[in-house]
C-alpha cells in the first residue's frame, strides 16, 4: 500500500472520529457544538504541536524512544504551577487570569530551554546525549521540589494542582486557542527553512556532517523549534507525557519510509485520531470519571516497556 493512501486512510479516519464526538448526543446544537468544535480545535493543535515535536527531536537524538519530556518540560510545568499555589494562594491573578498563566507558563519553559540549550552548546561539538543527561536530572529536582511543596500545601488547595497535573480539552479558551495557532503556524514557518536537513539527520550526526549539514547549528535551532511546540501544548492543556512517543512510533511502523514530510503528516493524523478517540471515550464511556492524559499515558506508557524490551532482544 503507497504512502499516500495510507495517509487518506488516516484522514478519513480522523474525520469520522471527529464527526462522531462532535454529532454523538446532540440535543442542543446551539449550546454543545461550538464548545465541542473548540475542543477539536485545541486537539488538532495540541496533537499536531506533540507529534512534530517529538518526531523531530527523536530524529535529533537518532532514537525512537526518546521524548522532549525527558528534558524536563512536564517537571518544569508542574513546579510553576505547584509554586504559585504555594507562595500565593489558588486565588492570586497567575493562576486565575488565562492569560498571564498562559503566559507565564510559556515563558518559563521557553526560557529553561534557552538557557539550557546556551550552557550545554557554548562549544561546538558538544554531544546531543549531554542533554538528555542534563535534562533528565533537572526534571528529577524539579518533580523533587514539587512533591515537597505539595505535602506541605494546604488540603484545600490541592485540588487546584490536581487540574494541573492531568491535560483537559474541557476549558480551553477560544483566545488562548486563537495565539497557540498563531504562535505555532509562526514556529512551523520557521522550521521549514530546517526541514530539508531532517532527513539526513535520521542517518545520524557523522553522515550529516560529511554530506555537509551545518550539524550544530541546525540541532540548535531545532531544538528551539521543538521547545516552542511542547511548551505551547503544555501551557494549553496540560501535560501529556506519551502521546508523542506513542503516536510518532506508531506512525514509523505505519508509514516505514525516512521521509519526514510523509511522517510529520502521519504523526498528526495518528496523534489526532488518538486524542478525539480518547476524549470521546472520556466523555461516553467513563463519563467524565478520568482524564484522557490518564488513559493516553497508561497506553503509551505500556508501549514505552514494549520498546525496551524490544531494543534489549534485539541488542
Amino acid at each position: 500500500m503507497q504512502h499516500r493512501t495510507k495517509l487518506y486512510i488516516l484522514f478519513f479516519l480522523a474525520i469520522i472520529l471527529t464527526g462522531l464526538f462532535l454529532f454523538t448526543d446532540l440535543r442542543n446544537p446551539e449550546y454543545v457544538l461550538p464548545r465541542r468544535t473548540m475542543k477539536v480545535l485545541a486537539i488538532i493543535v495540541t496533537g499536531t504541536a506533540i507529534a512534530l515535536a517529538t518526531l523531530v527531536f527523536q530524529t535529533i537524538t537518532n532514537n525512537r524512544i526518546l521524548t522532549p519530556s525527558m528534558i524536563g518540560f512536564d517537571s518544569l510545568y508542574m513546579l510553576l504551577q505547584t509554586g504559585i499555589i504555594f507562595i500565593f494562594g489558588s486565588t492570586h491573578i497567575t493562576l486565575m487570569n488565562k492569560y498571564l498563566n498562559f503566559g507565564l507558563s510559556l515563558l518559563f519553559m521557553v526560557g529553561f530551554a534557552l538557557i539550557l540549550y546556551r550552557f550545554l552548546f557554548k562549544k561546538e561539538g558538544q554531544p546531543i546525549y549531554l542533554l538528555l543527561l542534563v535534562g533528565i536530572i533537572l526534571g528529577t529536582f524539579f518533580g523533587s521540589l514539587t512533591t515537597f511543596m505539595q505535602v506541605l500545601i494546604d488540603p484545600n488547595e490541592f485540588q487546584f494542582i490536581q487540574d494541573k497535573m492531568f491535560a483537559s480539552f474541557n476549558n480551553v479558551h477560544t483566545e488562548l486557542l486563537y495565539i497557540s495557532i498563531g504562535v505555532l503556524v509562526i514556529t512551523f514557518l520557521y522550521m521549514m527553512r530546517y526541514m530539508k536537513y531532517l532527513d539526513v539527520l535520521s542517518l545520524g550526526k557523522s553522515h550529516a556532517v560529511n554530506l555537509g549539514v551545518p550539524y550544530d547549528s541546525v540541532v540548535k535551532k531545532l531544538l528551539i523549534v521543538v521547545t516552542i511546540f511542547i511548551a505551547v501544548g503544555t501551557a494549553l492543556v496540560g501535560p501529556i507525557t506519551f502521546l508523542g512517543l506513542l503516536v510518532v512510533n506508531i506512525a514509523y511502523h505505519f508509514l516505514p519510509t525516512y521521509k519526514h514530510s510523509i511522517l510529520m503528516i502521519g504523526s498528526s493524523f495518528i496523534a489526532i485520531i488518538a486524542l478525539v478517540g480518547g476524549q470521546w471515550v472520556v466523555e461516553r464511556v467513563f463519563t467524565f470519571s478520568t482524564t484522557i492524559s490518564v488513559i493516553i499515558n497508561f497506553v503509551g506508557g505500556v508501549y514505552f516497556i514494549h520498546l525496551l524490551l524490544k531494543e534489549n532482544r534485539l541488542s
